[in-house]
């Protein structure tokens, strides 16, 4: 029996590559299971499509409208905005369909259509619809 002490011999190093493949596996599982729950959105209802004449109609309900010059129209009728709240409250005191659409000037600041928002939510109403057509005053 002989032993080399020369150093002759030598000595491959080789990574492990096991245990790397183990742990990208285990992130890979990690990963798949979480992507699902973690997914969050906002649950939304889009408008059925209806004829192009009747996006104002009293079929589609109340139109709250706001005009060029600030002025706001409840179902083409013209109301002061300090009494828009409480006309609000007494057209939905009674009805069980709380939803109400509101447009606006396309010139009009985006914080008066929030105001008008804000006094819609304010008095009862449960659903607000936008309506995105593009408006201007005077035209239907």
């Amino acid at each position: 029996m002989s032993v080399d002490v020369s150093g002759s011999a030598t000595t491959k190093s080789e990574p492990n590559v096991v245990p790397l493949c183990d742990i990208l596996l285990v992130l890979l599982i990690i990963f798949m299971v979480i992507t699902p729950v973690a997914q969050k959105g906002i649950d939304i209802q889009l408008p059925e499509q209806s004829e192009p004449g009747q996006a104002g109609s009293s079929k589609s309900g109340v139109v709250l409208t706001l005009e060029r010059d600030r002025s706001v129209k409840l179902n083409q009728d013209p109301v002061p905005m300090d009494l828009l709240e409480t006309r609000l409250r007494e057209l939905y005191q009674r009805k069980t369909d709380k939803t109400i659409f509101i447009r606006a000037d396309k010139s009009v600041l985006y914080r008066d259509v929030l105001r008008l928002i804000d006094i819609a939510k304010g008095s009862g109403i449960e659903v607000l619809g936008v309506m995105t057509q593009t408006y201007e005053t005077g035209s239907q």
